[in-house]
């Protein structure tokens, strides 16, 4: 089979032939359909993972259809549609992975970064970690629900969203637009914060009620103008001094959840915290059950994201657009 593969940090992809891998004992071998390009993928050629392990295939937002099982699966079987996500597999015996936290196992795999991925037409799964598609659901623009979808998804979750919240996303990318959609389909207000003023028709399109362009105002006494304030910012964004810029458009008791982050550190001012209980998070994509309930509300609420089909040659050069910032929308290897 001829994929894509990352030889190692600062080096670009690398179009390769390889075996068609076949599923051991609690694993199967999924037929890709598609695998979204993330900018995780990105990082790894960047060499932000430490723990990466080179040459690997990357690619985490994968979907196809499941063509052999290896020795004692009994789920899923031959000919079901399936998805892949970040999390390939945990330990299975920790606090966090008997409790359903699997994302937060001390020993979690990594789809596409430790374990080949989804820059390939096949790909081995574990079967514990592979989440079955809800019927009717394109398998090519749901590809990046594995990835951007959960973790925008989840985080708005973990962040305490309730209806009638008002919620602050910083940035409406990939992840961002997403979970402006999620955030309006679970009844809150919503802003969104863009650098200029160049996304503000779309995010408005998308739900959004207020847009805020940080470099013509302060984006937190924008959102303290917002009746007094966002009960949750959502970080989408690459720029970590992207959140910290929203922190005083906090409504007492708010949360900022951090999905995004950049290298600089996170500065917090402590006393309007603890006179306001204000709270910092972030959340990791997801586990097994976040995605499956990510791909439930997306069904039934029609929410997909816009995406460019790409086949797997045109996958370096989208990644360089997006490490030069040229790169628009959301591109999607089709085999």
């Amino acid at each position: 089979m001829r994929a894509a593969v990352a030889v190692g940090a600062g080096a670009p992809l690398s179009l390769q032939d390889l075996e068609v891998p076949e599923p051991g004992p609690g694993e199967v071998l999924v037929k890709v359909t598609a695998c979204g390009v993330c900018f995780t993928d990105l990082n790894l050629l960047r060499g932000h993972y430490p723990f990466a392990r080179f040459p690997v295939v990357p690619g985490h937002e994968i979907t196809g259809v499941v063509t052999a099982v290896g020795p004692g699966v009994g789920f899923p079987e031959v000919g079901a549609a399936v998805g892949g996500q970040f999390l390939y597999d945990s330990c299975g015996h920790c606090d966090y992975c008997v409790r359903g936290d699997q994302i937060l196992c001390p020993r979690k795999v990594i789809t596409g970064i430790v374990a080949d991925g989804g820059y390939a037409p096949y790909v081995l799964m574990k079967a514990g970690f592979v989440t079955p598609l809800p019927a009717g659901l394109d398998p090519v623009a749901a590809a990046p629900l594995m990835c951007a979808g959960l973790t925008a998804f989840n985080g708005l979750r973990q962040g305490g969203l309730r209806a009638g919240s008002r919620v602050a996303v910083v940035g409406a990318g990939g992840v961002g637009a997403l979970a402006v959609r999620y955030a309006v389909a679970m009844g809150a207000r919503v802003a969104v914060i863009g650098r200029s003023r160049r996304g503000e028709d779309a995010a408005k399109a998308l739900g959004a009620e207020l847009f805020v362009a940080a470099q013509e105002s302060d984006p937190a006494k924008a959102l303290k103008e917002w009746d007094g304030g966002a009960d949750l910012v959502l970080n989408a964004s690459p720029s970590t001094e992207a959140a910290t810029a929203t922190l005083g458009g906090l409504a007492p008791d708010g949360t900022l959840m951090l999905c995004g982050y950049g290298p600089e550190p996170l500065v917090l001012p402590t006393q309007p915290m603890i006179l306001n209980r204000l709270r910092v998070g972030a959340s990791p994509s997801g586990s097994p059950h976040d995605l499956r309930d990510t791909l439930a509300f997306s069904a039934s609420h029609d929410i997909l994201p816009d995406v460019t089909p790409i086949g797997l040659g045109e996958a370096p050069a989208v990644l360089e657009a997006m490490d030069a910032g040229t790169a628009r929308g959301r591109s999607v290897i089709v085999f």
